[in-house]
């Protein structure tokens, strides 16, 4: 991992646990830190699934209470980072899977699939926003794709919406998929990062043929469809 890489990595590892620290008590604060340290020192094994899965019996729940400034500090560390609707428990997470040792490319990209197959619903949320700020985004595309293919509206939402990864590493096709589902399954549209960026002749061909679809079945179309095609 460049130097580079690695104090841009620090410096969002601390923003997160300021964040965390004004909304947990001094005791939780205390155990997440210890995690980290644990984590940081070891394999990847029982010590971090525990923690993992633990976070939020020391956390809570609750949104995190960032303002202006702590949204425009995200954006200045990570382009396109838009933390506004992150839980506390869904940022301990990020911080624990940040402490896992990185500078071993294979052995970490092992490590954090692990981490994904073996994550609920939940953490998978967690997980995939998350996904802009772990190290070697480019080798994580599939990963990505996986959350896009998800049943659950929550995971779909984690990857597609408020995300920067897609719009930066996602390929034509894989983009396109992903915008169409978002029309299919009723999410909007313009929190999906990058639309204008990745406007594509394909995309607008799909979108056309869809709301031919839904003219046909006397259903509406979405006026966001529109201006997607004129975009294209």
């Amino acid at each position: 991992m460049s130097a580079v890489v690695y104090l841009k990595q620090t410096s969002i590892t601390s923003l997160l646990r300021h964040w965390v620290s004004l909304a947990v008590s001094p005791e939780a604060l205390t155990w997440l830190d210890n995690k980290r340290e644990q984590i940081k020192g070891g394999e990847l094994g029982r010590e971090f699934f525990t923690a993992f899965s633990a976070v939020s019996r020391y956390t809570g729940k609750q949104q995190l209470k960032l303002n202006a400034k702590d949204l425009k500090a995200a954006a200045v560390m990570q382009v396109g980072w838009c933390p506004g609707h992150w839980s506390v428990d869904q940022a301990a997470r990020t911080l624990l899977v940040l402490a896992l040792p990185q500078d071993d490319r294979e052995k970490y990209l092992h490590a954090l699939e692990q981490v994904f197959t073996t994550a609920d619903g939940g953490e998978l949320v967690a997980l995939y926003q998350a996904l802009p700020l772990l190290p070697y985004p480019e080798q994580l595309q599939k990963r990505a794709a996986e959350g896009v293919r998800s049943n659950m509206i929550a995971v779909f939402d984690a990857i597609a919406l408020q995300n920067s990864y897609p719009a930066q590493y996602f390929n034509t096709p894989a983009w396109n998929q992903m915008v169409l589902k978002a029309l299919f399954i009723g999410r909007p549209l313009h929190l999906i990062q990058g639309l204008d960026l990745r406007a594509n002749r394909d995309l607008a061909k799909m979108l056309i043929n869809y709301a031919h679809e839904r003219h046909s079945a006397n259903r509406p179309v979405p006026a966001e469809l529109w201006q997607l095609v004129n975009n294209s």
